[in-house]
């Protein structure tokens, strides 16, 4: 069962409550050139991003953000750090939401600006805390970053907002460490009922990072816990949309697509399988369809075990089966199996 949250707004999408869990993004481009920000943003939206964040590191960076409003179509999010006029540009400029930490942005009177913007152009704010962004007493307190660290820092940042009255709010408490990050989530859940935005910080390359982000993202969805998800890559944004995507759909929260399910080859197995199964990934992943396709290497056990999939195909010697729940189809030759599983697609 999904933890309970509130419900808040940042542009046209809900985060929270009963709305799907939404994938984010971050752009890696200078945000102070407006164009190749949009153009990046415009490929992440194709791919399936649907809330996207940009560094804001200085007042150039932050008027750039109404010329990069007018070339995209989902919600932005402005990363702000230590100078609330950078808030207070972006708001104006046309983000529709914030990613602040309220207590390193200045005196209580920077905040109180800060929170009078957000409310008055309803700009969300999202509470983000990792283990390199801890106050020095807190740190100071637990010796390490640890899960408790970070649970306290939010808490302590939330407080800051709530005082003025603000409500809409996001907390996220990563770490790279997968099992401190479940853990930190898990407490945080316990203690709040803001909605979540999960992710692993600093979770590395996209063969590690999509490990350990699998792991720390798809452990806490699979609790019921987390509303938005972002995973950290050091490679290409759209890798990490289209990880985020096969997270959710794994965890059975959300349907992009077809789903592909092969087998991982045996003794069996006399075709490409391993070049097949690719190809057809490559095919499919063009293909908005919310059903399951089996590519299995065995025409003897293929359609028996990939029963639950829509449709499949199992290879043989030169030569392979069509299937569609666990049912033979037809037999066809190797070369043309993938365009007759096409066809077959097509027509459902």
């Amino acid at each position: 069962m999904r933890r309970e949250s509130n419900k808040i707004k940042i542009g046209d999408i809900f985060i929270g409550g009963n709305a799907p869990i939404t994938i984010q993004s971050m752009t890696n481009t200078d945000t102070r050139n407006a164009e190749k920000t949009i153009k990046q943003i415009q490929e992440l939206e194709k791919v399936g991003c649907e809330i996207i964040r940009v560094a804001v590191p200085d007042m150039e960076a932050a008027m750039a953000i109404k010329e990069i409003k007018k070339g995209i179509n989902i919600p932005l999010i402005a990363d702000i750090h230590f100078d609330y006029k950078l808030a207070l540009e972006s708001i104006k400029n046309g983000v529709e939401g914030l990613r602040i930490n309220p207590g390193n942005i200045g005196s209580e009177l920077k905040i109180k600006e800060v929170v009078a913007a957000a409310k008055q152009y309803a700009v969300p704010i999202r509470i983000g805390v990792n283990t390199g962004s801890l106050e020095k007493d807190i740190l100071e307190k637990y010796v390490v970053p640890t899960p408790e660290a970070l649970v306290e820092s939010a808490l302590r940042h939330v407080s800051i907002l709530e005082k003025y009255g603000f409500y809409d709010v996001v907390i996220s408490v990563k770490s790279s460490n997968v099992q401190d990050n479940i853990k930190s989530y898990r407490l945080l859940a316990a203690k709040t009922k803001y909605p979540l935005h999960l992710g692993v910080t600093e979770a590395g390359t996209i063969f590690s990072g999509t490990v350990k982000s699998s792991i720390g993202i798809g452990a806490l969805l699979c609790e019921g816990i987390g509303d938005t998800i972002r995973v950290s890559l050091t490679d290409s944004p759209i890798e990490e949309v289209k990880v985020g995507k096969e997270i959710l759909k794994s965890c059975g929260l959300r349907s992009f697509g077809i789903e592909i399910i092969s087998c991982p080859t045996c003794g069996r197995t006399n075709i490409d399988l391993i070049g097949l199964a690719k190809k057809a990934e490559e095919i499919l992943v063009n293909i908005n369809k919310p059903i399951k396709v089996a590519i299995m290497g065995c025409a003897v056990n293929g359609p028996g075990e990939a029963r639950e999939a829509d449709l499949g195909i199992a290879g043989g010697f030169g030569e392979g089966l069509i299937f569609k729940k666990g049912k033979i189809l037809r037999k066809v030759p190797e070369d043309k199996l993938l365009e007759e599983l096409i066809k077959e697609i097509e027509e459902l």
